[in-house]
């Protein structure tokens, strides 16, 4: 890939200020996985749907770094897996296979798709208990965390619909012996809900190597992770995930706002 290639933009002219946004709010996100050190070389995906009658979402050039992922290189596909824009970046099959998944159900409450390969996260898709009720993030899954087999890399078509049966009602899912996935209306509330899910798996594999980890009886995880999700839906009237969302931008910003290109 040449650096004419990396330093491809879209022309915002042909789009909505409404796209335009969420752009700039998904490359946000890619930015902040590479932040947090979320990412597996070049692999992972965070997609959001285009609003209107189409059914496009936004998907990462791949081949880019998360670092190198701008609002106006994001490329936009079908469910089909089709490029809708004239683009000198291709798609990773397997990503387009499980987000497409998600996106082709056209839920109001799934609008955005994240999947990540942390270390954390695959080690606890990698055991037979799961995640565990022993923390607070813990307790916003318990009983709201679907789990869906392994199938191999997620390459062909046919799997979208099982993945959507395993994940059901549920807005995160881990995906056993390969990692994690959350789902949401907004990029600001699918990040934070994967931010809690790798903390929790984080917490857990540092507990188990701390030691016996203390699990949270049925009826105390339920009501503590009844209590942080309302918590947060309660205070912040822009939504779920805004006010942190922001705060997080602002981080972005003083570091290097290239995103927003």
């Amino acid at each position: 890939m040449n650096q004419l290639q990396v330093d491809f933009k879209v022309d915002r002219s042909t789009m909505s200020d409404t796209e335009w946004d969420l752009r700039v709010q998904l490359a946000g996100a890619y930015r902040l996985v590479d932040h947090f050190d979320w990412t597996e070389l070049i692999y992972g995906h965070l997609t959001a749907r285009i609003p209107g009658a189409e059914p496009h979402f936004l998907i990462n050039p791949f081949g880019l770094n998360y670092d190198e992922v701008t609002a106006s290189n994001l490329v936009k596909i079908d469910v089909d897996g089709n490029i809708i824009d004239d683009t000198p970046f291709g798609v990773n099959h397997a990503g387009f296979v499980i987000h497409s998944a998600v996106h082709m159900a056209h839920s109001e409450q799934n609008q955005v798709v994240m999947h990540t390969h942390t270390r954390a996260g695959m080690a606890v898709a990698g055991i037979e208990e799961g995640l565990l009720p022993i923390s607070m993030f813990a307790t916003t899954f318990h009983k709201r965390l679907a789990y869906h087999d392994y199938e191999g890399p997620s390459l062909f078509l046919d799997e979208r619909q099982r993945l959507l049966d395993s994940l059901g009602e549920h807005r995160a899912m881990v995906l056993k012996n390969h990692g994690l996935l959350t789902v949401g209306r907004t990029v600001p509330e699918t990040f934070l809900r994967l931010y809690r899910l790798e903390r929790a798996c984080q917490i857990q594999v540092d507990a188990g190597a701390a030691g016996t980890p203390s699990m949270l009886g049925d009826n105390i995880a339920t009501k503590s992770g009844n209590e942080v999700d309302g918590y947060a839906e309660t205070f912040d009237d822009s939504g779920y995930g805004q006010l942190e969302f922001a705060a997080l931008m602002r981080k972005l910003d003083k570091i290097d706002a290239s995103y927003r290109d």
